[in-house]
């Protein structure tokens, strides 16, 4: 295992412009605030935190020890990640079609059966992006048989569109097929590995104070939302879904970023690394490899991350981006859906501050 070696000592002469991007975010409200990691050829050279849990000065800063909901980015750090390593164990074939784990998902359209675990990683299955399941559903049960109820919107692998109800599917598939819960399997085999010693699903107690909350939750739960996943539909799957629900600090991604740029050991072996994130042929015109997201014109990840980077989003403002090529990755965690999820400002937000660091990095400050 290669340790990540702290050099951020002239990080705020070398990301002087990147972090006045942030500050100015939280200046104008575009997300309260905000935790940062960034990695460059093996070492931590940006680990910085901006503004407050709220838009209330009187709340706590956060800070490099913050904690944030991933959202999405749980699809990537945990539910592809058990993909991966159980492909490379030989107990996950790709092209398993759904119906032999979950016999149900066949019922009712002769389609169905064409539809693998292979597509649901490169979102091609033609599974609606989003519903509202636990507005029907009161267990974690019966929001996954809604799932996998769920009429398909387009003929399987005839075009990607991004879908959570796929990735709550290939989440519960995965469990089924390694015999033990999304949770417990990435402690063991990602997490603890790699010394992710603040990366977990439904966060102790004793992190809620260092957790930003997420949402004012007036409907569907009538609480702040802080401490719990913010997506409804992992709520209702007590936290631990294939598509959201894990937490983490922005240095732990950076670690778990820096593994996958050494070629994954002690997780995972290189060639696996290359399979799942090198951007699909098919569907025609797809930003997506496996699970991973490539930049695609204009990307959230700015207009210089070289082509054969990838990375992914988080709905709760949380991204992470890695670019082999110049042996990079950055982390930025947010908290932009307080108080409402209304606030778009981040989709102009994360490209600026990732092109200011890819030109902080290359100006040779």
């Amino acid at each position: 295992m290669h340790l990540l070696r702290p050099a951020f000592d002239r990080q705020d002469i070398v990301f002087a412009r990147a972090f006045e991007v942030l500050h100015r975010a939280v200046e104008d409200r575009s997300f309260p605030g905000a935790s940062v990691a960034v990695t460059h050829k093996g070492k931590l050279v940006c680990c910085r935190a901006v503004g407050y849990f709220t838009y209330d000065r009187g709340s706590p800063e956060v800070t490099t020890a913050s904690i944030f909901d991933l959202a999405s980015l749980t699809k990537v750090v945990a539910t592809t990640t058990m993909a991966m390593i159980l492909y490379e164990r030989g107990s996950l074939d790709l092209d398993t079609p759904v119906d032999s784990v979950f016999p149900d998902f066949g019922d009712n359209d002769q389609r169905r059966p064409e539809v693998t675990l292979r597509m649901l990683l490169a979102h091609a299955s033609g599974l609606p992006a989003y519903e509202k399941l636990f507005l029907r559903t009161r267990t974690r049960e019966e929001l996954l048989a809604a799932a996998l109820a769920m009429p398909l919107a387009a003929d399987p692998g005839s075009k990607a569109a991004y879908s959570d109800i796929g990735f709550i599917i290939l989440g519960a598939a995965l469990e089924r097929i390694a015999g033990e819960s999304l949770d417990r399997f990435s402690q063991r085999e990602i997490f603890g590995p790699l010394g992710m010693a603040h990366t977990a699903f439904s966060p102790p107690a004793q992190w809620h104070s260092l957790i930003p909350p997420t949402a004012r939750d007036d409907t569907f739960r009538g609480r702040v939302i802080q401490g719990e996943v913010q997506d409804e539909n992992a709520s209702l799957m007590n936290g631990v879904a294939g598509h959201a629900g894990l937490f983490a600090t922005a240095e732990d991604l950076a670690v778990f970023a820096h593994a996958i740029l050494r070629g994954g050991a002690p997780i995972l072996r290189p060639e696996t690394i290359s399979l799942f994130t090198r951007r699909g042929t098919a569907p025609a015109g797809t930003s997506r490899a496996l699970g991973w997201d490539t930049p695609s014109s204009p990307s959230q990840s700015g207009k210089h991350f070289s082509e054969g980077s990838f990375g992914h989003l988080g709905y709760t403002g949380t991204s992470l981006w890695i670019d082999v090529q110049r042996q990079l990755s950055v982390t930025l965690l947010t908290n932009r859906t307080w108080p409402d999820c209304a606030n778009q400002a981040i989709k102009r937000v994360r490209p600026q501050f990732h092109d200011a660091v890819i030109e902080a990095l290359e100006s040779g400050k």
